[in-house]
């Protein structure tokens, strides 16, 4: 029995190895094609000219004035996108949970809906919003970050679902307020430590998402980095290959942190907390 058990086991291993291999050349073929493109030099050489130019940034700024617009743009749009959302969505998912449980589903719903909308029809539906919004507001392109918050919905939901889930969120609430601390003090100081690892996981999905969205700007008319990438590869193809090359890594670094930042926070974290509260809440 015991032979069987470790010959399954060793036909387990394999299989998920060769999965992963499989997976790692799928993803890593078209990063090599992408970085060997960019290292062509002439007369079939190798040259690193191309990475030389996108690293100097005075250059980039006199040569590339659109890479350089889309890139603030995009940056800009990350930090909206982000703050945005986690105004939205921590407060309102930490009170239905509290007070109003019979709404979670109605809220997850709702949150998971622009996983069905394709992004062609969201522009539609948002071309009479925007049309109000250019003329009360302007032009900005920052303005596409109310368009962005709706895309990034359904992975903050999930994200801070689960951080919400791992705490005893009417426990800490209930004894925050027991020693007189009022809402603010609970979100900003029992709350939000405990969820320190959801937020963090959906603002990274969220700066991902924004940094590479292409079709809403595109159809709205607006430059963000990846529509900048798009016009420069008719001029320079190279540069717009590097850049986006650029952009997946950092992506890539981006998700791949989240395993790191922000280790896990027990419910019973906010205690020392919870007896300061007295002296600081009004």
């Amino acid at each position: 029995m015991s032979g069987n058990r470790a010959a399954a086991r060793r036909k387990q291993d394999v299989f998920r190895w060769v999965t992963i291999g499989v997976c790692l050349l799928f993803f890593a073929l078209p990063l090599y094609g992408m970085l060997e493109f960019t290292t062509r030099g002439p007369g079939g050489t190798r040259s690193a000219q191309t990475w030389a130019t996108l690293l100097d940034f005075g250059k980039v700024s006199a040569e590339y004035p659109a890479l350089k617009e889309g890139f603030l743009a995009s940056v800009g749009l990350a930090v909206l996108t982000v703050l945005i959302m986690l105004v939205l969505l921590v407060p309102t998912m930490t009170w239905v949970r509290l007070r109003l449980p019979g709404l979670s589903r109605t809220v997850e719903f709702l949150c998971l809906l622009p996983l069905t909308v394709p992004a062609i029809v969201l522009v539609v539906g948002l071309t009479p919003v925007y049309a109000w919004v250019t003329y009360l507001l302007g032009e900005s392109t920052l303005w596409l970050s109310l368009a962005y918050v709706i895309l990034v919905l359904p992975y903050a939901y999930r994200s801070l679902d689960a951080g919400l889930r791992a705490i005893d969120v009417k426990t800490l609430a209930e004894a925050s307020r027991s020693l007189g601390a009022g809402w603010g003090t609970v979100m900003m100081r029992v709350i939000l430590p405990n969820l320190r690892t959801a937020v963090l996981s959906a603002s990274f999905l969220s700066v991902a998402l924004v940094l590479g969205e292409f079709t809403i700007a595109n159809l709205f008319s607006r430059k963000n980095l990846q529509v900048a990438m798009y016009e420069l590869g008719k001029s320079d193809a190279q540069i717009s290959i590097a850049v986006g090359l650029a952009a997946l890594v950092f992506g890539f670094l981006v998700l791949f942190a989240m395993s790191f930042v922000g280790g896990p926070r027990s419910a019973t974290a906010a205690a020392p907390r919870l007896r300061r509260t007295r002296k600081e809440s009004p």
